[in-house]
């Protein structure tokens, strides 16, 4: 019997076991500078270790670590771009900030043509794979390019978690850690953008994908809203998919400032999604003290609608708490 309870009350349910799909146990490996991971032999997520140069005559300001692509549907459909021409410092889901003071100085981290700051792979500190999922840990560094000297301003780690749901779903869990590298604060400022972004496949345009928020706002009106979760999906070759991004109710400014490119961006209706926490409000970390954010996008094969999205996000804000007797 599985005992578990909710925020409101205890409870015991009778469980019915049903044949299920066997799942293989998630896979990880490094390969050419890149943490793989695969889900049924199938490669779901890339985690970019090495420096990743830029395209013959772009200036190498662009080059970054750090990041999440590919990160694939369940089939292995691509779901983040990086380098686009549009935007050669878009690296599939990453999240550096944008107007920060830091030591008296505005620098940005995300425009990475400003020659300002920048951040970079430094370490990675634990992988563990097994029949339930696989995560590890790595450690980013924001570095101060301004000056005579790289000094770095702001340390970051990332846990990252890849949990198998069923053959078309699996949840990619990022758990964000900041702490002052130094014993100078380091001010964030209300920018229209920055922190944990999506720039989507350039498969999607504004006639074959869809955004639709918690609170029911759609491509039309999502930029500027608040969020507590996204529905991002659209056309995948024959097929579709996409994946939910949610936002967990303890982080920072929650519900989130969300930050959406509108329908005609670049005249087709490339997509860029953001959790912009920043988008309203300032925040400031302090030397010796820890500021987190969680994140969970459900990638999935073909669409979700908005009942199984609220659902999704209920089991992230308040996971049931269950013992086995």
């Amino acid at each position: 019997m599985i005992y578990w309870k909710t925020p409101a009350e205890n409870a015991e349910y009778s469980i019915v076991l049903e044949t299920a799909s066997i799942m293989e146990p998630i896979q990880m490996m490094e390969n050419e500078g890149q943490l793989e991971i695969y889900q049924n032999n199938t490669k779901v997520v890339g985690y970019q270790m090495a420096v990743q140069d830029v395209p013959e005559g772009v200036d190498p300001a662009y080059k970054r670590s750090g990041y999440l692509h590919p990160v694939n549907t369940p089939k292995g459909k691509r779901l983040t771009q990086i380098q686009p021409e549009d935007h050669y410092h878009h690296y599939g889901i990453w999240n550096p900030w944008t107007h920060t003071v830091f030591e008296g100085d505005t620098l940005d981290f995300w425009n990475l043509r400003s020659k300002q700051g920048t951040v970079r792979f430094a370490k990675l500190l634990e992988k563990n794979t097994g029949p339930v999922f696989g995560e590890f840990e790595v450690l980013h560094e924001h570095v101060v390019l301004k000056g005579e000297e790289e000094k770095i301003a702001l340390n970051e780690n990332q846990q990252i978690k890849v949990i198998p749901i069923d053959n078309h779903q699996y949840l990619l869990d990022i758990k964000i850690t900041y702490q002052c590298a130094t014993d100078e604060a380091f001010n964030i400022i209300e920018y229209r953008y920055g922190g944990f972004g999506w720039r989507t496949t350039e498969e999607w345009d504004n006639q074959n994908s869809r955004v639709l928020s918690s609170e029911g706002n759609t491509r039309k009106n999502a930029d500027g809203s608040t969020a507590r979760w996204c529905i991002v999906e659209g056309k995948l070759d024959e097929g579709r998919g996409g994946a939910l991004m949610l936002s967990h109710p303890e982080n920072y400014n929650h519900p989130e400032p969300l930050r959406v490119w509108p329908e005609d961006q670049y005249g087709r209706g490339d997509l860029f999604v953001n959790f912009a926490t920043t988008k309203n409000t300032d925040w400031t970390f302090h030397p010796g003290e820890e500021y987190v954010l969680q994140y969970r996008l459900l990638v999935f094969d073909g669409t979700m609608d908005e009942s199984s999205a609220e659902e999704a996000w209920k089991q992230f804000a308040k996971p049931l708490v269950y013992t086995l007797k």
